[in-house]
């Protein structure tokens, strides 16, 4: 499963995101993804990639883009 699958995952089964909202060019804010939520997300993904992310920092004014491409340059460094 690619970066971007195990996202989107990750945010319709524990976040309750809708599939057809998901986006790269989607503000993470228009996910109803606050500074909590985001935070959950970072371990949820941490978690289930095996990455550590604790260096990336992600407001919910990015895109859900970004956050899957920081994520994919973490998993394959």
């Amino acid at each position: 499963m690619s970066t971007s699958d195990e996202i989107s995952a990750l945010l319709v089964a524990k976040f309750g995101t809708d599939p057809e909202a998901l986006g790269p060019d989607v503000p993470l804010h228009r996910l109803r993804l606050d500074s909590l939520a985001l935070e959950e997300l970072r371990l949820l993904i941490e978690d289930r990639l095996d990455v550590d992310l604790e260096d990336v920092v992600l407001t919910s004014r990015d895109t859900l883009g970004r956050l899957i491409e920081v994520v994919h340059v973490k998993a394959t460094a």
